[in-house]
């Protein structure tokens, strides 16, 4: 009896702990990829079976931060990705929500490891679907693609300056960003990944609590996606 007792005790400890904790995180990363740069490096990219992607950034995920800048990960085995849950957002999944992974894929595999390794984590806040619609609606609300136009900053494979950059989405969007790079197969420093913060709900962008850092250069390359063929390790 006592040797149940104490597994019956540790079991619940261990619960408290994990619901603690998916509870405690501060804010959201909302993070969007530009898709050209997944291409535009050593690794090679394959199109979805949807088809090649529009030019634009793709969602990478909403991911839940402690003020600490730690990450919470895999906080639920018990609540895996169920596609039939969010049947309805299937389309607009398959556009804003893409991935480039090789060999070419439906995209399930992208989405189910985001929520499980971070949508799992927001599981006080929002439940499966409402994780996938609200990053979708951030999606809708932050256009960077037309920001960063708009301050005459466009793909055209051009090198611009990180402040500019910086500047223009602060000016678009209300809120200071960051901003991660990679290199391209040239070894030039190129627009990646733009992280914006956003509350606990999931709906309003906010300022960040705390600078994520990631290295830039002072100019970065702001890829298109070429005219190679699918697969290549420069561009779709």
């Amino acid at each position: 009896m006592k040797s149940i007792y104490f597994i019956l005790v540790n079991l619940f400890i261990s619960h408290c702990i994990l619901s603690s904790q998916v509870q405690s995180f501060d804010f959201f990363y909302f993070v969007q990829q530009w898709l050209p740069a997944l291409c535009d490096k050593k690794a090679a990219c394959c199109y979805p079976t949807t088809g090649k992607p529009a030019l634009d950034f793709g969602i990478h995920g909403l991911w839940p931060v402690y003020n600490n800048h730690t990450f919470p990960s895999n906080c639920n085995g018990n609540s895996p990705f169920d596609e039939n849950q969010i049947l309805d957002l299937m389309s607009d999944m398959q556009k804003d929500w893409p991935t480039l992974a090789c060999p070419k894929n439906n995209g399930k595999k992208f989405w189910a490891h985001e929520w499980n390794k971070h949508g799992t984590c927001s599981l006080s806040m929002l439940d499966m679907h409402s994780y996938f619609q609200v990053t979708l609606a951030l999606k809708e609300k932050v256009n960077l693609l037309q920001v960063l136009k708009n301050a005459g900053i466009r793909p055209d494979g051009g090198s611009y300056g990180m402040k500019a950059i910086k500047e223009a989405i602060k000016n678009g969007i209300g809120h200071d960003v960051v901003i991660e790079c990679n290199n391209d197969v040239f070894g030039n420093n190129q627009l990646f990944q733009v992280y914006i913060c956003v509350d606990k709900t999931g709906s309003d962008l906010i300022e960040c609590p705390i600078i994520l850092k990631r290295k830039c250069g002072e100019n970065i390359v702001f890829a298109d996606f070429g005219s190679d063929t699918e697969g290549s390790s420069i561009s779709l």
